[in-house]
């Protein structure tokens, strides 16, 4: 008799090359690896894979997403992706083809697939930007209606990928669908019987987010730039006429400008994150600060 840990049995050894062919089992024991650009996307990804995914975003908190650079190791890191999921944000243009040739076979899902996009920034002219008007604001995820369109999407790709968890992957999307439709009912609740529409904000990352809700965001920051002396009075005088009191600015910009205005108003400066994964409760603490800024 062989000692116990003497090979396998002989039907073992006969079943192997078998099991081995069945789709989706022999990399049973291995989650997808996948890669996004920032984190919002990141929690998309990981509600609906669950444990059968392994996801990275390359964008980190604090980091600007419209010049970021990957870093060395996140491209070697990248060779063994199994997807990418992109959304349209400042350094993919430059970066994708050079992360598609770091792996070839890498899966490469545009969330913005099916979904109505915006110009960036289609708010008012101050007089003295030169303005891109073909430029598409990216910052689809700050809608939860375009991100139920963006998690069928994704749910797909997993599901190509791994068929084996095709079951698993449409029970974490049906969770995540239906926690994305409590979120749009508060957001319409908390919002429901605000009078003034507009709010200010530095950077302009919410016109998602004010075209579900029926808002009007007014940028400070156009493309990157700061606007200039005409262009910040004129945005002092309106936050004037329409009753601003609060300009909202994100973590990774310099607030001053932001700061400069508050100041002339008498208002105040807000920080909120467009790239915060903690995707729930950050959303429903923007409605809740363009709600209070009225009622305060």
């Amino acid at each position: 008799m062989a000692p116990p840990n003497e090979g396998n049995s002989p039907m073992l050894r006969r079943l192997l090359p078998i099991l081995v062919l069945i789709p989706g089992l022999a990399s049973a024991a291995d989650p997808l690896t996948v890669f996004v650009s920032v984190a919002p996307q990141e929690t998309f990804v990981s509600r609906i894979g669950g444990e059968h995914v392994r996801v990275q975003a390359l964008v980190k908190a604090g980091q600007d997403p419209h010049a970021y650079e990957p870093t060395a190791r996140q491209v070697a890191a990248l060779a063994d992706a199994d997807l990418y999921v992109r959304v349209g944000i400042g350094f993919e243009e430059a970066w994708m083809p050079r992360l598609l040739a770091a792996n070839p076979s890498m899966r490469l899902l545009d969330a913005r697939d099916g979904i109505a996009v915006r110009p960036e920034d289609a708010g008012h002219d101050h007089g003295d930007h030169d303005h891109d008007h073909d430029a598409i604001d990216p910052h689809v995820w700050t809608s939860p209606a375009r991100v139920r369109i963006m998690a069928a999407r994704i749910r797909e790709a997993l599901a190509d990928l791994a068929p084996a968890y095709a079951a698993d992957f449409a029970a974490g999307y049906e969770g995540f669908v239906a926690d994305l439709d409590a979120l749009d009912a508060a957001i319409c609740a908390r919002l429901d019987g605000v009078e003034k529409r507009r709010f200010m904000v530095y950077h302009p990352a919410w016109g998602y987010f004010a075209e579900d809700y029926g808002l009007e965001q007014v940028a400070i920051e156009r493309e990157g730039k700061e606007p200039g002396a005409r262009a910040l009075t004129a945005m002092i005088e309106q936050a004037r006429r329409d009753g601003i009191r609060v300009i909202f600015v994100q973590p990774q910009l310099n607030p001053a400008a932001a700061e400069q205005v508050a100041q002339a108003i008498g208002g105040q400066v807000a920080v909120i994150d467009p790239l915060s994964g903690d995707y729930f409760a950050n959303l429903r603490r923007v409605a809740d600060l363009i709600a209070g800024a009225e009622e305060s």
